[in-house]
This record gives C-alpha cells, sequence and structure tokens, in this order.
C-alpha cells in the first residue's frame, strides 16, 4: 500500500516531462501517451492490469479502500509490483540519460498547526491495550478483518505512526460500509455504499449521518479541503512516511477507539467505562467541525477581536460616540437591534467582545450546507480578511509613527498625515467592529439564506460584495504607501448609508431568525 501511493506521485512528475496538464484519476494516467512513451506501451498495460482499472486485479483501490481481507492478496501480486516498481525506476533513469531531462519532484506536504488538530488525549499503553481488546468484541469491526486492526495498534506501538494510519484507514472505511448497509437495512450494498450522501438512491434520507451523531471529525480530517486531507495526500504519495506526525496518527487512532466501543457489546460495559477510555469518548462526543468553512470564518472572527483590541488601545474610548448620530435612527421605536446594541457597546467596547466571542459559540450546522450557504460564508470570510489586513496596516503603521512622533524625527507634513490618522482610526475603529458584528450575525443566521427567493437572494449577494469592495478599497486606502485618510472617511460613510437601507429592506438574514433577536434583547 506505501507504494501504490508513492508510484502515484512518481508517476505524475514523469508525466511532467511530457507533458502539462496531468490526469487527475490514476486510470487515466496510466492509459496516458505520455507514460508509454517513457515506460514503453507493454509495460503501462501491465500496470493497468494490476492498479489502473476496476476491469483488472485494481489492486490500489482493493486495498485502499478496505475491500480486500489479509489472505486474499497473494504474495505473488505483490512480490509482482516491487518488482515493476525497481524496473521502472531502470526505464526512467535510462529515459533520463537519452534525454538529459531532470526529474523534479514536487516537495512532500508538511503538516503546521498540528495544534489545531488536537481533538483526543494523548493515547498510553493502557489505552491501547483495551483498544485490542475492545477490537475483538465489537460489531464495527468485520472478524475477517481483524488482523489488519491489531497490526495498526501495535505499528502505533512501535511508533510507526504512517504505517499505522494507512493500515486503519481502510479499515474505518469498511467499518463505515458495515454500519451504513446495518443502519439504512441495505446488506446488498456492502461493496457500493456511498456513506455520507444525503440521500440513498431511493431518495430515503442516509442514516448513518444521525447514528454517528453528525461525523465533522471524518469530513475534517479526510475530506474538507482546508483540513489535512489525511486520506488523499497518504494515497496519492504527498508525505514523508518517516516523518509522519505521531500527532495526526493519535487523532486517527483515538477517533477509530472510539468506534469500538460506541459498537461493542454489552458484554465489554467495564472496558467502555474504564477511566482512561472515558476522557475519549467525552471528546468525540463534545467535537465540532474546525475545517469546515464555517469553522474556519469563526476563526477568523476571533483574530479580528484580538485586531481590533489593539486599533482600540490606540483611539480614546469617548470618541466612539461619533458614529451616534450615523447609525441611531429617528424614533427608538423603529431603531433595530443590530444598531441599538452596537450603539450600547460603543461606551462599552469589551462588552461589545464579550458578545463576538458568545456568538461564536453558536452551534451552525456544517453537515451538507447547500451551495447558497457557502457562497455566502465564503464572502463574510473574504470580507473578514480583508478587515484583518486593515487592522493590522492601522496598528503598524499608528505604531510607526507615534514611535517618530516621540523622537521628534517626522517632517511637518508626516506630523499633519498622522494627526489625520488618528482622526480617521477613531472613526474607522468602530465602523470595523460593525462590520464584524454584521459577519457574525450573519454567519449564525447563515441557514435563513435558503428561504429568500431568488431576487432576494441576489440583491442580499450584491449587498455583501459591496461591503468587500469597501473592505478592499480600505486595505488600498489605509496602505502606507498611500495614506488617504480622507478617502477612507469618504468612503466609510457611504457604506453606513448603504448597510443601513439595506436593514431598511430587511434583507439581512439576521431578521429571518427572531431567536437570534430574543437571545440580544
Amino acid at each position: 500500500m506505501r507504494s501504490s501511493g508513492e508510484g502515484n506521485d512518481r508517476e505524475r512528475a514523469v508525466y511532467l516531462l511530457k507533458g502539462d496538464d496531468c490526469p487527475f484519476l490514476l486510470r487515466d494516467l496510466l492509459a496516458s501517451e505520455q507514460l508509454a512513451d517513457v515506460f514503453g506501451q507493454a509495460v503501462m498495460n501491465v500496470l493497468r492490469v494490476f492498479i489502473g482499472s476496476p476491469h483488472g486485479l485494481n489492486l490500489r483501490n482493493v486495498l485502499w479502500h478496505g475491500f480486500a481481507s489479509p489472505q486474499e492478496i497473494p504474495a505473488k501480486y505483490c512480490a509482482m509490483l516491487l518488482f515493476l516498481t525497481a524496473g521502472l525506476g531502470q526505464l526512467l533513469q535510462t529515459y533520463l540519460l537519452q534525454t538529459k531531462g531532470v526529474l523534479v519532484h514536487r516537495p512532500y506536504v508538511i503538516f503546521i498547526s498540528l495544534e489545531e488538530l488536537d481533538a483526543f488525549p494523548d493515547l498510553n499503553s493502557e489505552i491501547l491495550a483495551i483498544a485490542e481488546e475492545l477490537v475483538k468484541h465489537s460489531s464495527f469491526v468485520l472478524k475477517i478483518m481483524l488482523p489488519f486492526w491489531i497490526a495498526a495498534l501495535t505499528a502505533f506501538k512501535q511508533s510507526r505512526y504512517a504505517d499505522s494510519v494507512i493500515l486503519l484507514l481502510p479499515q474505518l472505511e469498511a467499518g463505515l460500509r458495515l454500519l451504513f448497509t446495518t443502519t439504512n437495512k441495505c446488506p446488498n450494498r456492502l461493496l457500493t455504499a456511498e456513506m455520507l450522501k444525503k440521500h440513498l438512491d431511493n431518495e430515503e434520507v442516509n442514516q448513518l449521518p444521525v447514528v454517528l451523531e453528525e461525523p465533522d471529525f471524518l469530513w475534517d480530517f479526510l475530506n474538507h479541503q482546508e483540513g489535512p486531507l489525511i486520506r488523499d495526500r497518504l494515497s496519492h504519495g504527498e508525505i514523508n512516511l518517516e516523518t509522519f506526525p505521531r500527532e495526526i496518527a493519535n487523532q486517527i487512532v483515538g477517533f477509530a477507539i472510539t468506534f469500538l466501543c460506541r459498537f461493542s457489546d454489552e458484554d465489554m460495559f467495564s472496558l467502555k467505562e474504564h477511566m482512561v477510555i472515558k476522557p475519549l469518548m467525552n471528546c468525540a462526543s463534545c467535537y465540532q467541525s474546525r475545517f469546515h468553512p464555517v469553522s474556519r470564518l469563526k476563526k477568523q472572527v476571533g483574530t479580528s477581536i484580538c485586531d481590533s483590541i489593539l486599533v482600540l488601545k490606540i483611539v480614546n474610548p469617548q470618541n466612539y460616540l461619533i458614529l451616534h448620530a450615523l447609525i441611531v435612527l429617528k424614533k427608538v421605536q423603529t431603531l433595530h437591534i443590530f444598531y441599538y446594541f452596537f450603539c450600547l457597546t460603543l461606551k462599552h467596547p469589551f462588552l461589545f467582545w464579550r458578545l463576538l466571542v458568545e456568538l461564536c459559540g453558536t452551534r451552525v450546522c456544517t453537515l451538507y450546507s447547500p451551495r447558497p450557504v457557502l457562497e455566502v460564508v465564503v464572502i463574510l470570510r473574504k470580507i473578514s480578511a480583508q478587515c484583518h489586513q486593515v487592522s493590522q496596516q492601522v496598528i503598524a503603521g499608528a505604531g510607526l509613527r507615534h514611535t517618530q512622533w516621540l523622537n521628534k524625527t517626522l517632517r511637518s507634513r508626516q506630523r499633519h498625515n498622522y494627526r489625520r490618522m488618528l482622526s480617521s482610526i477613531k472613526f474607522l475603529s468602530p465602523v470595523l467592529r460593525l462590520i464584524l458584528l454584521l459577519i457574525t450575525l450573519e454567519l449564525v443566521s447563515v441557514h435563513s439564506v435558503c428561504k429568500k427567493n431568488p431576487f432576494d437572494y441576489q440583491q442580499y449577494l450584491k449587498f455583501l460584495k459591496s461591503v468587500l469592495q469597501y473592505t478592499e478599497n480600505l486595505v488600498t486606502y489605509t496602505s502606507p504607501d498611500k495614506n488617504k485618510w480622507d478617502e477612507t472617511m469618504e468612503l466609510t460613510k457611504k457604506t453606513l448609508i448603504n448597510i443601513k437601507k439595506i436593514t431598511d429592506r430587511k434583507l439581512m438574514l439576521m431578521l429571518f431568525v427572531k431567536s437570534t433577536e430574543k437571545d440580544l434583547l
């Protein structure tokens, strides 16, 4: 199984010697003329028989998707692949000598911010010993696959973390297929189960996600594009197996142990309730998605809160009421809660941060997010990113100018620009907070976008894009080489008027969620 991934990566590198647009699917890659030119058509035909087509042995997919039991793949097939791999290396070396070409390998993926992946506690020998017992009595494990599970746990204990995960991922898939067929009462789908689809072929709702209690962990580690994509990267040879992080293996094995517990026999109650197992189960039950676009937006808002607190230190909080006249309507009775709460927090900014933290803690469903929801989240994330950049520029610029002011190194024009900067920041800071509040409230209510009719939906997207355009312009105007503070003020006033108009038309998502308003009140 190791060689299939590494071979896949090598074949893509070889393809790029002859062409530019490398096929995505392995079967298309093996059928390409470019590889046949390098290795010869006869060799490629043999490869296609072994790993490249459902009409052949299809060893790569059969093994990687957990279909084959330990005794089903003859040793001679393994030997053949080893010799074939060595032969490919010799053929490639000959080709490179003849053409004076250079094979450039893409760099391995390096996992950063491993702390983001930390969901389960560190697995010690006691937990692993209990796991070895649970494997023997769990309905999640196909008995014929038991040797793979034992080998995966053994590899983890021996610090062979890549081997452990490579062995375990296909078995997780096999167990999920078994659970899928049992839960949905379709035993004939054991070989063709599409486990995480929302609906079955008969349009009935797939019950597996319900049984799994929203499989956020699986989606985070295996599917979401901003997650580690462990399964894909291992199968495509993108990870250095010798330096595979223990932290990631710990999470995969820990997650697998929770499945063993949940679907084990009743007579294993003492092991399931063991004091070292309970923390694992608690972590699994409390897990929330970290790599879905909604979750990433929440993290961005958290970063923006920190930025805004730093901006807050630059200006005098007493001047925050400068916005009051712009956003308060003539009659208090018609004042929307959005503006009302914002005005209240002008004098108490840290109450505002607490509000945002609480709102970001609101659970937003991430499973099967409809396209309109994802479209809105994409725009909100872009707005948040631009606000973050503006804050960073303002903090850096104001800090530099303040130091120069104290050292009396500013020229006359620079002193004038510095005063304009400070005056603008007093106005800009609460506006950024206003946008941050808008983003957060819209995020909490994001699923209500599906209730909009097509016209209102397009108008709403148009509004969000106008806010995005405003923040993009802010990035330009507040950059060190521009310093267009007067233009910043004028643009900000126009945007505030636009936000008020949209609110009056009740196009914002927060207006669809009455419970949110009650909570704020």
